[in-house]
């Protein structure tokens, strides 16, 4: 009778142990995910340029910047009105490296005419060392570094009509025709060079767990070692 009990209780507790350890492994996987969008709402006092098909300036207001999930090593960021009932644009973007993050959101604008709108340059969420730096259609991105005489990453142009394209999933066409887009940088005087030449890559890590994996991991081994302990547990009872 009492190995029963002891029975019983050991599979309560192995019940109990297995569905924590499921309701923990989900709140994290939540988490994380929701980090890893970095939705970022900014408010702009005079209007600002995005890259677009053309010249696309957004009014003074408030927006909505964020990540769209891509497993490519560039990033895609999806600029919204304030509630995110609609898409301005899809950007593609390329990591960028700064020394010191911040723990404030940092967006850089190249600077241009009195008068005319700063065109954006670059995104960096709080605390992050690696930030996106925006990419132009090429046409726009020659003007804009001969205005501000700063170098400007671009795309080709027959890839600029992606970029105004609403999507929600990484899987639809204008993302991966933006993610396959070959780019170059275009300099003041016209001249094309290599990415690598204008933008800072992130130092490289040594091999580590995924982002996405948060806690996990840490959470499984607990799982193991609590199940471990209850069957040495039953063990020594039945003895």
């Amino acid at each position: 009778m009492f190995i029963q009990n002891v029975s019983n209780h050991w599979s309560r507790a192995v019940l109990l142990a297995f569905g924590v350890g499921m309701v923990c492994i989900l709140l994290s996987s939540t988490a994380s995910a929701q980090a890893w969008d970095k939705k970022t709402a900014v408010t702009f006092s005079a209007p600002v340029e995005i890259p677009g098909n053309g010249a696309q300036v957004l009014p003074a207001g408030s927006y909505i910047f964020k990540l769209l999930d891509s497993q490519s090593d560039r990033h895609i960021v999806q600029v919204f009105n304030r509630d995110e009932s609609h898409v301005f644009a899809t950007i593609l973007a390329i990591p960028n490296y700064r020394l010191r993050p911040t723990d404030k959101t940092v967006m850089t604008f190249a600077e241009r005419a009195s008068g005319d709108p700063p065109a954006i340059r670059a995104w960096f969420y709080p605390g992050d060392n690696s930030g996106q730096e925006f990419v132009y259609p090429k046409k726009r991105a020659v003007e804009l570094a001969r205005i501000t005489n700063q170098p400007v990453l671009y795309i080709p142009d027959e890839e600029a009509p992606y970029i105004v394209e609403p999507v929600e999933t990484v899987n639809e066409p204008p993302v991966i025709a933006l993610e396959e887009a070959p780019v170059m940088a275009v300099t003041p005087t016209g001249e094309e060079v290599a990415v690598t030449e204008f933008v800072e890559p992130p130092p490289e890590q040594t091999a580590s767990l995924p982002r996405t994996a948060g806690s996990v991991p840490l959470l499984v081994l607990l799982g193991l070692l609590s199940l471990g302990a209850a069957f040495s547990l039953r063990a020594l009872c039945v003895r």
